[in-house]
């Protein structure tokens, strides 16, 4: 029995959100007496493959498929499914992110494997196999027993510490023989954002909502994202007007995030927009309506004029940056 965890890269490159699922396999891999392989589909160097290992993966996958490019979910769900059955793997674990929750389901089915969305910790138990998730944008948590033999699971970001834990890795090729009528989707276009923090990664978010009142008040929230290297995002009131780009938008109609500090400047904090931000390690909400939804989700918040608190921030972290 093995433990399959499903490891996205960019560029040929593996970044923190893998890192952490594979930690996250391995705890559980030594929980159930078993061993961790990770599935690496896409063009990623032998060395790069080999770091794995440092986090606990004892056997790595690697799959090298031009047509795997086109990201056809039909085509990657196929491949999961045949590296699972290979390995004879009883848990298959994605990152609880758009590749994921568009693949994982279509494992499920492929497996008749029961399957939770959105995991937030190992298993409360394993006889029954029990998983906890937030519900409620956020507001709870439930604990998911899973009866099936095989189990699917997305675990979400900043849920688990990444822990290196080095073992001996082994690389094999595999093929899991797709043919070409599974790939049915075409990539005409490739446009990749450069310049800018991407808001899947970045480890801190500064946001505005309605409050900044204008395109015109960005700058504030621009220079401070810049000193704190942060990703910059918006509500999606502020993109409908059109005073940012929809490129910004979180919550659970734009980008879903999971930053280790998340600042919302002037969002109310519609349950929607929470939806999108709730696995936020740390919130901070500045908002002059003491009665604002977002300071019920928030760790830190100050009831305030935001276009005095922002400058203050400001000046706060220059003089952080000075000390140091």
């Amino acid at each position: 029995m093995s433990v399959l965890v499903y490891t996205e890269n960019w560029d040929g490159k593996f970044k923190k959100l893998t890192h952490e699922i594979v930690s996250f396999a391995a705890a559980i891999a030594k929980e159930t007496n078993s061993t961790v392989t990770a599935l690496s589909i896409g063009h990623v160097d032998t060395e790069e493959l080999k770091t794995l290992g440092n986090y606990g993966a004892n056997k790595v996958l690697d799959v090298q498929d031009d047509r795997f490019e086109s990201l056809d979910n039909k085509a990657l769900a196929d491949a999961v499914a045949k590296a699972a059955q290979a390995e004879n793997a009883e848990i298959i674990i994605f990152a609880h992110n758009n590749e994921g929750k568009a693949v994982a389901p279509r494992v499920s089915v492929k497996l008749d494997a029961g399957m939770v969305s959105g995991v937030t910790g190992l298993p409360v138990n394993f006889e029954p196999f029990t998983v906890k998730k937030k519900v409620f944008t956020g507001k709870a948590f439930a604990n998911v027993v899973i009866k099936t033999g095989v189990k699917v699971i997305t675990f979400a970001q900043n849920s688990f510490e990444i822990v290196e834990n080095p073992v001996d890795v082994t690389i094999e090729t595999f093929d899991p023989q797709i043919p070409d009528s599974e790939f049915v989707t075409k990539v005409l276009e490739t446009n990749k954002i450069t310049g800018k923090v991407l808001l899947t990664d970045a480890e801190i978010v500064v946001s505005g909502g309605r409050g900044m009142k204008g395109p015109e008040n960005w700058g504030g929230l621009e220079e401070l994202a810049d000193l704190l290297g942060a990703g910059l995002a918006c509500s999606r009131p502020v993109s409908d007007e059109g005073w940012r780009s929809h490129e910004e938008h979180v919550g659970q109609t734009g980008k879903i995030i999971a930053p280790n500090l998340y600042f919302a400047f002037g969002i109310s904090g519609a349950i929607q927009h929470l939806g999108g931000v709730s696995s936020s390690k740390f919130i901070v909400a500045v908002n002059k309506d003491p009665e604002a939804p977002i300071f019920e989700a928030a760790d830190y918040g100050i009831v305030g004029d935001v276009f005095k608190v922002i400058p203050q921030f400001i000046e706060a972290v220059k003089e952080m940056k000075a000390a140091n």
